[in-house]
């Protein structure tokens, strides 16, 4: 790929606040390796591997010319697995490189890609760091995907004229603000993107409102509704037997942060005096957790099941605790009501699609900023309902499970969106390709 000519200079006073940002987050190093000690010893000892890597001493790509993709973690992962399976079907000699921040985003990439990318996580923000490791994968372009821009990489990229898209690109009302008061330093990062590809009209709205030239913008829709949709019927049987969840009712709770298990052990209990087959699954979002939510459980004075231990649920099981990764497709597979978390925990909530794939009706709290362009098509259709707390979790649950033709017109519909609104991975890839 030829380098990329612009005419573009950001002002003296633009470069010398780059470098100032630049002198903080170096002074910042020493406590961010603290960090990643801290954490190793608190939530897991992945955070401590590979650590030097987050300083540029990174793996060499096998082959040079490739695609670099950053995702920051396991949704990131999760939403960009369809758009990378393309792409190594249509060009199969086509080296992959894909970065991540967090130790459960690495682990993502190497239970769904094995060995056919190369993987390392992505440097700290430093100058020298980005430069270094583009220099070892020597890509012809970088993806980020979504959200997360940092000014060093993109300024690396800029004057290597390696071109830089953002795909899946969200921007929020509030992300829009903090860009704007730190205007000096977001300015020139922004002008220095090839082209942005958004999952909606907010976020292309928002990208044109900071100043990005309409003629980068392209509005290609969410790579999320092309999510890969499960076969289901094998899917349910296999779980149902596994987990020994046949004859029992289930609601899921995917992907939670606190309050929330909290919030859904008190709905839980209050729905099981009316429907005592009713099985409560949780899946928190982090491995750290694990032991935490199964402590909260067991306080409760509920029978709890975990996934890891190997052992069935009975007839007398309340909780099954998922507290391994990458178990939470098949657990919406045979769940009859999902709650997607995230949403009452004010983290923006995560994906709803998920259990839409899968034809089971969604819940979710009011925190949906992540993903307003989903959540809004799936109330329109029917197939999700918002929740504030417990009790309104108990009402609708209690809605759907003495209505079962209901719940399976809510599940079905929300499939229905998802098939209705693919095609944004052929529209990404039209942008990406228009570039070689």
């Amino acid at each position: 790929m030829p380098l990329l000519t612009s005419a573009y200079r950001p002002t003296l006073v633009q470069d010398m606040l780059r470098w100032s940002y630049s002198l903080l987050l170096t002074l910042l190093i020493p406590f961010a390796f603290a960090s990643l000690l801290v954490k190793a010893a608190i939530r897991s000892k992945s955070y401590n591997r590979r650590r030097f890597e987050r300083f540029g001493f990174i793996p060499r790509a096998p082959k040079a010319g490739g695609i670099l993709l950053h995702c920051v973690s396991v949704g990131e992962v999760v939403a960009a697995t369809g758009l990378i399976k393309k792409i190594q079907t249509l060009q199969p000699d086509l080296q992959i490189t894909i970065t991540t921040t967090t130790p459960t985003g690495s682990d993502r990439v190497k239970q769904t890609f094995g060995d056919s990318v190369h993987h390392f996580y992505l440097p700290f923000d430093l100058h020298m760091a980005m430069a270094g490791m583009l220099s070892r994968v020597k890509p012809s372009q970088v993806l980020i995907m979504e959200v997360e821009l940092w000014p060093n990489l993109i300024h690396a990229c800029w004057k290597k004229g390696i071109p830089v898209s953002v795909i899946n690109a969200r921007m929020t009302d509030r992300s829009v603000k903090g860009y704007q008061r730190l205007n000096m330093l977001a300015a020139p990062m922004l002008h220095k993107l090839h082209q942005v590809c958004t999952q909606g009209q907010r976020d292309y709205d928002n990208y044109l409102q900071l100043g990005i030239s309409p003629e980068k913008l392209h509005l290609t829709n969410n790579i999320k509704f092309d999510l890969e949709i499960p076969e289901k019927t094998l899917l349910r049987a296999d779980t149902l037997a596994q987990y020994g969840l046949a004859n029992r009712r289930i609601l899921i709770a995917g992907s939670t942060h606190e309050p929330e298990e909290a919030i859904l052990l008190d709905a839980y209990k209050k729905l099981k005096t009316e429907f005592a087959d009713l099985l409560l699954v949780l899946v928190p979002r982090h491995p750290h957790r694990f032991d935490l939510v199964a402590q909260l459980c067991q306080k409760q004075r509920l029978t709890l099941c975990r996934t890891s231990a190997q052992q069935p649920c009975n007839t007398g099981s309340d909780i099954l605790l998922a507290d391994e990764m990458g178990l939470l497709a098949r657990l919406y597979a045979v769940a009859d009501i999902a709650f997607v978390g995230g949403s009452l925990a004010l983290r923006g909530g995560h994906n709803a699609l998920e259990p839409a794939a899968l034809a089971v009706p969604i819940l979710m709290g009011p925190s949906q900023h992540n993903n307003p362009q989903i959540c809004q098509i799936l109330k329109q259709a029917g197939a999700l309902k918002n929740v504030t707390d417990s009790q309104h979790i108990v009402m609708q649950a209690r809605n759907w499970l003495t209505n079962p033709s209901g719940m399976q017109q809510a599940g079905e519909a929300g499939l229905a969106v998802l098939k209705a609104n693919r095609g944004a991975i052929d529209a990404t890839l039209a942008c990406l390709f228009k570039l070689t």
